[in-house]
């Protein structure tokens, strides 16, 4: 008998656990991006679930209904300084992203709390709301965030799953 087989067998006999090969590799693995944008810096952390042939939106994540982008605890994006998202001001901090698909306008959602699980969306903690129009873009298989574009003061989040693409534009304030 080979030794490999010879000694699970061995240890199963004896009621003794036999050595992992192999840690459990999650489905939805951790992905962050950083982006500089002249002196700020900004970091969005979350969990990358895969599309696997499903419906996603309408599907697996139901239309006008609240939903961290990504899996497991809420997706959270960092600003180290002051930023202005889609015209609008946002104080430096940290805040969990939240959506709420729609195909014809997707509400995306800054909230205050950040240190949350995935589920149930935490409602009056909104630090801002926006309304952007989903984009039809390249498949995208594995749910990612990423800066498409970078330019002096102005850059655009995007976040994308399937072929759906919202692009969040965000900038820094200068000096007059």
């Amino acid at each position: 008998m080979h030794r490999r087989l010879f000694i699970p067998l061995v240890a199963a006999a004896l009621g003794v656990a036999a050595p992992a090969n192999a840690q459990m590799i999650p489905w939805s693995q951790y992905g962050s991006v950083t982006q500089r944008l002249g002196d700020t810096e900004i970091q969005i952390r979350y969990r990358r679930p895969v599309a696997r042939g499903r419906e996603l939106f309408g599907g697996i994540v139901n239309w006008g209904e609240p939903w961290t982008p990504g899996a497991d605890s809420a997706t959270t994006v960092r600003f180290s300084t002051d930023v202005i998202v889609d015209g609008t001001p946002l104080p430096a901090g940290t805040y969990s992203i939240w959506m709420i698909p729609d195909p014809e306008s997707w509400t995306v959602i800054f909230s205050n709390a950040w240190e949350v699980y995935h589920q149930p969306y935490p409602s009056g903690e909104d630090a801002l709301r926006l309304h952007l129009a989903p984009e039809s873009g390249q498949h995208m298989e594995t749910l990612t965030f990423h800066f498409p574009r970078v330019d002096g003061p102005l850059a655009t989040l995007a976040f994308q799953w399937g072929t759906t693409m919202i692009r969040i534009p965000i900038e820094i304030p200068v000096g007059d």
